[in-house]
């Protein structure tokens, strides 16, 4: 198992309760869709966002088949607006 930080922001914070972050455990060799893969199937209500989330590790935008390592920082990013 791997842990990594995974930072909240938008529909996926206010999901979690307005946490900025969480810590999750996964598998070794998963990719970073997982972890949205897991968030979905905790919080359906996020299940619009599925599709125009983009994903960082350690301050990089990354492919979603992107495998996770142990001790990595990730976003998921929903569209934002704002003004």
């Amino acid at each position: 198992m791997i842990r990594v930080k995974i930072k909240l922001f938008a529909a996926y914070q206010e999901a979690y309760n307005n946490q900025s972050e969480i810590e999750q455990d996964f598998p070794e060799n998963t990719p970073v869709y997982g972890i949205l893969t897991q968030m979905l199937a905790e919080h359906p209500e996020l299940e619009q966002w599925r599709n125009v989330t983009r994903f960082g590790i350690n301050y990089k935008f990354v492919d979603p088949e992107t495998v996770l390592q142990d001790g990595d920082e990730v976003v998921l990013i929903p569209p934002v607006s704002g003004g």
